[in-house]
């Protein structure tokens, strides 16, 4: 099998994944995932499309991952491994689009308006 390579995005966080078979080794920024995302809600989501589709110790993953928050990086994470992984096997997607992994979340940080404090704070109301 050849390296496979996918694209996840998340707000403004970027991950390329390339995804090999091997023994279940992730590497992010040429860290092992453990020392790049430190809590174990990160660590989850970035396993999770290998413990829906049972291929925990399969593959080994190497992330290049930038932009954004560790949150966001995650989930980008987490959306280029399902893409990589339904790539290899397309009988995984249904399994994966169930749980929601297959979706990019198209939310993002609505831009400052000039003039205002905030995104969201209204322009002061005047009848005259």
């Amino acid at each position: 099998m050849e390296t496979v390579h996918k694209i996840g995005r998340r707000k403004t966080a970027v991950a390329r994944v390339y995804l090999t078979e091997g023994k279940g080794e992730v590497t992010i920024n040429n860290k092992p995932l453990d020392k790049y995302f430190t809590t174990g809600m990160l660590q989850y989501k970035v396993k999770q499309p290998f413990m829906l589709t049972d291929d925990v110790d399969g593959y080994d993953v190497r992330v290049n991952v930038f932009g954004g928050g560790i949150t966001g990086q995650a989930e980008a994470v987490r959306l280029a491994i399902s893409r990589a992984l339904v790539e290899i096997d397309a009988d995984k997607k249904t399994l994966l689009k169930a749980e929601g992994l297959m979706t990019r979340d198209p939310r993002m940080v609505e831009r400052k308006k000039f003039g205002q404090k905030k995104a969201r704070k209204k322009f002061q109301f005047s009848k005259r």
